[in-house]
């Protein structure tokens, strides 16, 4: 009998003991590893206009706030990120791939498979609806035209009803919204932003930094803001200033 209570005994901290074990690598929260992110990234104009940027990395579903005065090469900083222009030195990185390793034809459709690009002043093609300037996206990244993701946009962004118009017939406002459903068409894991808010009131500068936030929520994006619009300090916790 005591050598039945005994081995018991021995069966139950035998079993509390597997319970409370530590947790092994696997079973640790695991790292979100950044979407996109750039190391030791430099850029010439000329020997004189050099810039030499800090590292940044964003993740899925997470903002980066990128900050700094006139000059100080924030927008250059943004078309690296959007592959418009290549680095003197250094890596970008985006969902793993080093794009350094890319041709200059697969750098393009990288470009429009995996980066969406809100512009400042919206570039669209004047003698397009807007309807085709938005499944224009589809057709440079070689994707089917989906109408049916252009009208879920424009519904959720509001313009629905000037689907069939040309843009030039668009407020500036309006133009503003199309040019970020234009960036989402191809579910973008990077959405970057050039000064969004720039030249707008408060109400709108609000108004457009919730829309931004909002639609990269919806598609899990990395969205990062280039801009040195101040106001959005407040709204966005992660910031690097340049």
């Amino acid at each position: 009998m005591a050598n039945f209570a005994c081995s018991r005994l021995l069966f139950v901290v035998g079993c509390w003991l597997f319970l409370k074990k530590p947790a092994t690598n696997n079973e640790q929260p695991a790292t979100i590893a950044p979407v996109i992110e750039t190391r030791n990234l430099t850029f010439s104009y000329t020997p004189q206009k050099r810039f030499a940027f800090p590292d940044v990395a964003c993740a899925d579903d997470e903002t980066l706030l990128i900050l700094g005065r006139s000059g100080r090469g924030k927008t250059t900083l943004l078309h690296l990120l959007a592959l418009l222009l290549k680095p003197e030195s250094g890596q970008i990185v985006v969902n793993g791939t080093d794009l350094a390793r890319l041709t200059a034809s697969a750098t393009v459709a990288f470009r429009a498979q995996n980066i969406g690009l809100v512009y400042q002043r919206p570039h669209f093609v004047a003698s397009l609806s807007v309807m085709d300037n938005l499944l224009l996206a589809n057709y440079l990244a070689g994707l089917k035209p989906d109408r049916a993701r252009a009208r879920h946009l424009a519904e959720r962004l509001g313009f629905s009803e000037h689907l069939p118009k040309k843009t030039t017939q668009l407020s500036l406002g309006e133009q503003q919204r199309v040019g970020i459903a234009r960036a989402l068409m191809n579910r973008a894991r990077v959405l970057l932003a050039d000064e969004p808010t720039s030249n707008l009131d408060d109400d709108n500068c609000d108004r457009v930094a919730t829309l931004l936030a909002e639609q990269a929520h919806e598609v899990g994006a990395s969205l990062v803001i280039v801009t040195h619009d101040q106001r959005l300090k407040e709204r966005v916790e992660r910031q690097v200033s340049l």
